[in-house]
């Protein structure tokens, strides 16, 4: 392949790491599936050997697929058709990323919004009111379950507020190694990429701490309620996509300490300061829209 042409007609080269693929997510969703009818039924069973089978294949695929990825880049084995490819499938992948966290914020905001005050007899919703939860006052964050569970509320202004702080700022030294990078200087790229990291590892500590916090102390729980199940979810899930954008991020690191991106070929690097750059604004919503309104 040649760096400056389009091909009249591209055909990726044969792989194996896709079947592969296939095959741990099978092991993962039914592994997953298997536990749970085990945990349900109080019997041992197999769900949990073939969730670790799953997560196995998964990183063996993962390593695997990566480098062949970096050793066909670094050999030269590209072309702008490629190129476009790339870009094409990172843009869909986070598309993909922001529909997955639509539907949880829609979920929060149709239990803030329609299912609380129904429960409260708000339209022709006298009945239910009135059978189901008499003495319901409706309030967000909704801290007393009708099965007697009391909770707390997490405030915004603690954890939350600094993580916030330390988020915003990694998007800065990221910003700052990704303009190192285009200048050629290498010194810069690695100061701002470790910041970026020792701040994405900052924020999963803290966020560890927080958990802790509400489990042991507050009665927050995934079983506390409404509150409890939207704001697990939501700050979670967001919590495995920081940990999936520290690891890119540590991998962009190493890569960037040998040496394998220039000015004008770095794709690879902006793809995982494309994610991390999404995962800040996601928490920026959810700072908002799950820990202040």
């Amino acid at each position: 392949m040649t760096d400056n042409k389009y091909e009249t007609y591209y055909v990726p080269a044969q792989s194996r790491w896709p079947i592969v693929g296939a095959i741990a997510m099978f092991l993962l969703a039914f592994g997953a599936g298997t536990l749970m009818n085990d945990l349900r039924t109080g019997t041992p069973g197999m769900g949990k050997w073939i969730v670790y089978a799953g997560l196995a294949i998964v990183l063996y695929f993962t390593w695997g697929w990566f480098k062949d990825q970096i050793n066909e880049s670094m050999g030269g084995l590209f072309s702008k058709q490629l190129g476009m490819s790339y870009r094409q499938g990172m843009m869909w992948f986070i598309g993909s990323e922001v529909m997955f966290f639509a539907g949880f914020f829609g979920a929060l905001y149709y239990a803030r919004n329609f299912a609380m005050p129904w429960l409260a007899g708000e339209g022709n919703n006298a009945m239910t009111h009135a059978l189901l939860w008499p003495d319901f006052i409706p309030s967000w964050p909704l801290i007393k379950t009708p099965s007697g569970t009391v909770t707390e509320a997490m405030q915004p202004w603690g954890l939350p507020f600094i993580n916030t702080v330390l988020l915003v700022s990694s998007s800065f030294t990221l910003t700052w190694a990704h303009h190192a990078l285009i200048a050629g200087n290498r010194k810069k790229l690695i100061g701002g990429m470790l910041l970026t990291v020792a701040l994405g590892v900052a924020f999963l500590f803290l966020q560890a701490s927080e958990y802790h916090e509400a489990y042991t102390e507050m009665g927050l729980t995934l079983g506390s309620g409404i509150y409890g199940s939207t704001f697990f979810m939501l700050t979670g899930f967001h919590g495995m996509h920081v940990t999936l954008g520290t690891i890119m991020l540590i991998v962009m690191t190493v890569r960037s300490g040998k040496g394998h991106f220039s000015a004008d070929k770095h794709f690879a690097f902006e793809a995982a300061a494309w994610y991390w750059h999404f995962v800040d604004v996601v928490w920026l919503g959810l700072f908002l829209f799950v820990y202040i309104l």
